[in-house]
C-alpha cells in the first residue's frame, strides 16, 4: 500500500471534521450540540421542498440546525411551528389554485384579494406571523403604468389594517423568463414604484434572489439601494433553483453578508428544491448564510 503523506492526512481530517459540524457530531462521532452561529441573518426555510418529511420532524430537524422560521404556511399549520420555537414567517391567505397568476394589477380581482387578506391578517397577527403573502399577478396585456396603478390602488385598500395588526403585506417579485410567463412584477423597479405609491410600512416586497437574478442581476447593488422596500428574501440556486454551493452563479456568503450590512432585521428563507439529502443540502445552505 502507498503509505498516506502529512497531506493526506490533513485533508481526511479537515473532511471528517467538516462533515462532523454538518452532522451535528465530534470528529469521534460523539453527538454534540449544534454549532454556534453568528445569527445576524435571521434564516428561514420554505416549507413546499420539503413537503415529503412530516411537518413535526421537519420542524425539529430545522430547529436543531439553527433555523428560526418556516415560510409559506397555511394557517392550520401555524401553531405546529410555533410549538418547535420557531417562527412562521410567511403565511398563505388562500390556497386558491391561481394565486400567482391572479394578483393586485387585475382590479376585477381587488375585492377577493381584500377578502382573503381581510380574514388572513388579524388571524397571522393571533398567532404571531409577521407576514403574509400577495402577488402582482400576470400581465395579460396590461402596460406597467396600468399595472402599477391598479396594485397601488388596491394595495393602498389593505394598508391600514396591515398597520394596525402588525402584519406585512409582501408582494412578490417572480421570474418570467423561466418560471412563471407572463407575470408582470418582473423586476425589481416595478415592485418599487408599487411600494412608493403605496407609501405604507406594512406593505413591502418580497425580493426572490433567485427569480431577480434571472431577470436582471446586479443583486448585491439592487438590494442596498432598495433595502427600505424590502420585507423578506427567498434564495435559490440559479440555474436550476437548487443547493447554495458551488454549481450556482452567485456567491451567497457575499450575498448575506450584504443583506446583514443594510441593517435588514427580517427574515431570508431557503426556497431552494434539493438535488441530494434534503436536510444535508438544507443545514449546508444555512452555514453559508450565516454571516
Amino acid at each position: 500500500m502507498t503509505p498516506l503523506t502529512r497531506r493526506d492526512m490533513l485533508t481526511a481530517t479537515a473532511a471528517a471534521a467538516s462533515a462532523a459540524l454538518l452532522a451535528g457530531c465530534s470528529p469521534s462521532g460523539i453527538r454534540e450540540p449544534g454549532p454556534s452561529r453568528k445569527g445576524r441573518l435571521r434564516q428561514s426555510v420554505s416549507r413546499w421542498p420539503y413537503e415529503r418529511i412530516a411537518l413535526r420532524e421537519f420542524c425539529g430537524s430545522c430547529a436543531a440546525m439553527g433555523l428560526k422560521a418556516i415560510d409559506l404556511l397555511q394557517p392550520g399549520d401555524w401553531e405546529t411551528v410555533r410549538e418547535y420555537g420557531l417562527v412562521s414567517s410567511m403565511g398563505y391567505p388562500t390556497e386558491r389554485q391561481d394565486f400567482l397568476s391572479n394578483g393586485f394589477n387585475n382590479r376585477a380581482s381587488h375585492a377577493m384579494l381584500l377578502r382573503e387578506l381581510e380574514r388572513t391578517i388579524p388571524l397571522a397577527a393571533k398567532h404571531a406571523v409577521p407576514n403574509v403573502i400577495a402577488m402582482f399577478g400576470n400581465r395579460e396585456g396590461r402596460s406597467d403604468a396600468e399595472g402599477i396603478a391598479a396594485c397601488v390602488s388596491g394595495l393602498r385598500q389593505i394598508a391600514s389594517l396591515a398597520e394596525e395588526q402588525g402584519v406585512t403585506v409582501c408582494v412578490e417579485l417572480l421570474n418570467s423568463k423561466v418560471d412563471h410567463k407572463d407575470y408582470q412584477g418582473d423586476h425589481t423597479a416595478f415592485g418599487v414604484e408599487v411600494m412608493k405609491g403605496v407609501g405604507s410600512p406594512r406593505v413591502k416586497l418580497l425580493y426572490d434572489i433567485y427569480h431577480m437574478q434571472i431577470m436582471e442581476g446586479d443583486v448585491i447593488r439592487t438590494i442596498r439601494d432598495n433595502i427600505a422596500h424590502i420585507a423578506h428574501f427567498h434564495t435559490g440556486g440559479v440555474p436550476g433553483r437548487n443547493e447554495l454551493d458551488e454549481t450556482q452563479e452567485l456567491n451567497w456568503r457575499a450575498v448575506a453578508t450584504a443583506i446583514v450590512e443594510t441593517g435588514f432585521s427580517g427574515f431570508v428563507a431557503h426556497e431552494f428544491v434539493p438535488t441530494r439529502d434534503p436536510l444535508t443540502s438544507l443545514r449546508e445552505a444555512v452555514v453559508v448564510c450565516d454571516v
